[in-house]
């Protein structure tokens, strides 16, 4: 069946549901000047999201640390990538907390580019960074997005003891697309053996409960029973929270987008994850794997009655 003219892909022809206004307001102008006066670094801006003012305007944030160099080259990433040469900010720890004492936000993601140069991956920065936080801001809620860390036990254990509510690790697309779309050092078999360790590994260093959430592009291709076999498989491994959103093409030397989805669509993504178990499912054009994640965690919780699977 041949797709619909306003679900082609094409230059210019993005459909009316992903039009969004330009990012403004006091909100976002605050924060923005806060973390560019810190050398800090977001995702949101770094990955060029689309959703920068709505998130930054309600009180949510994804912060970037260890830098804004990838050692990875995933073909959807608009993030740069090369070689940092072992380079750490060891103050960005405290740079981080301080700016967040200052804000008035309820929820923040803390998550980096990946770092192969690193003997742990970064994972001793994110416990750092998170235990700095704590300290200044303790009823802040955190969750932490982290690269795979190559399936390291020890690094997974020392950012879960750090004390996050939720670990989140993505594993982007499903498994068929892995090879086209990710890093060839990234593998569907190893995200999804890092999103186990994560709920296997928990009870051992901590006694509060851990969340886990990955998240799934959709546009590039996959059909409807992959989407239903990729979602079986995080639920097989405990997974509590799912996003899913429309990939889009950073620029021409990226992944094309091959379907832009439909809300309607989407929506069958949703209940067919909440019908799968998922204590909450974010499925949208524009949603983000850390989109108002506040809301999205909140209303998990109170939905979930504080379960973990």
């Amino acid at each position: 069946m041949p797709i619909p003219d306003e679900k082609r892909a094409g230059p210019g022809r993005k459909p009316s549901w992903l039009l969004t206004r330009a990012p403004g307001g006091p909100a976002y102008a605050a924060l923005k000047k806060k973390l560019h006066s810190l050398e800090l670094h977001t995702v949101c801006e770094e990955a060029n999201c689309p959703n920068q003012g709505e998130c930054w305007g309600t009180g949510t944030a994804t912060v970037m640390i260890l830098g804004d160099i990838c050692t990875r080259a995933c073909r959807f990433c608009d993030v740069r990538s090369g070689d940092p040469a072992g380079m750490v900010d060891d103050a960005e720890p405290e740079k981080v907390a301080a700016m967040l004492a200052d804000l008035d936000l309820r929820y923040v993601v803390v998550t980096s580019v990946d770092r192969d140069d690193l003997p742990d991956g970064g994972a001793g920065h994110f416990a750092r960074t998170i235990t700095a936080i704590r300290t200044r801001h303790p009823d802040l809620m955190l969750e932490v997005l982290i690269p795979d860390f190559r399936g390291s036990h020890p690094a997974l254990t020392n950012v879960i003891a750090a004390g996050p509510e939720v670990v989140a690790h993505n594993v982007e697309v499903v498994p068929r697309l892995t090879r086209t779309a990710r890093d060839r050092r990234a593998s569907w078999e190893l995200s999804l053996r890092v999103l186990a360790d994560i709920k296997v590994l928990a009870p051992d260093v901590r006694r509060a409960p851990v969340w886990t959430k990955s998240s799934l592009m959709v546009g590039l291709g996959e059909s409807e029973p992959e989407m239903a076999a990729a979602m079986d498989e995080l639920r097989s491994v405990g997974v509590d929270f799912l996003t899913v959103g429309q990939y889009l093409q950073p620029s021409r030397r990226h992944l094309a987008v091959q379907e832009y989805v439909t809300p309607e669509q989407f929506e069958r993504y949703r209940t067919m994850g909440e019908e799968k178990g998922f204590a909450y499912v974010a499925s949208g054009p524009l949603v983000r794997s850390s989109y108002r994640a506040g809301e999205y965690f909140i209303a998990a919780v109170i939905e979930s009655g504080r379960a973990v699977t």
